[in-house]
């Protein structure tokens, strides 16, 4: 089982871009779907992208297609997500996710390992 540390949070303005970072630890890594997903103040955990244990397959969800992109590279057992365009609205607690399952992971209960998150903050 992985353990996932999540990175690259802060406090930007509107219209900067981020890249967040998630270490996971294991052998394993390459054998995971990742995910990541966000949870503001008062709202539920809201999935914002996955990707496929090899990397070649890649699912968002609406209210991020074509600002957000999410990558990994297996090698060193990382998972990214790089957000453009960021808007007051984007500010939450990022997390990433590991999943044994494939495909449009958009369900939080599919996932089986989280990190702790990371605070992005975006001012107006």
């Amino acid at each position: 089982q992985v353990q996932l540390v999540e990175s690259g949070g802060g406090l930007v303005q509107a219209g900067d871009s981020l890249r967040l970072s998630c270490a996971a630890s294991g052998r394993t890594f390459g054998r995971y779907s990742m995910g990541w997903f966000r949870q503001a103040p008062g709202k539920e955990r809201e999935f914002l992208a996955c990707i496929s244990p090899s990397g070649l397959r890649t699912y968002y969800a609406e209210s991020v297609q074509g600002r957000f992109a999410i990558s990994r590279d297996n090698p060193e057992s990382m998972v990214y997500l790089q957000m453009n365009s960021l808007k007051p609205e984007d500010t939450a607690l990022y997390y990433c996710a590991a999943s044994t399952l494939e495909g449009r992971l958009s369900r939080k209960d599919v996932y089986g390992t989280w990190g702790q998150g990371t605070q992005v903050t975006v001012s107006s």
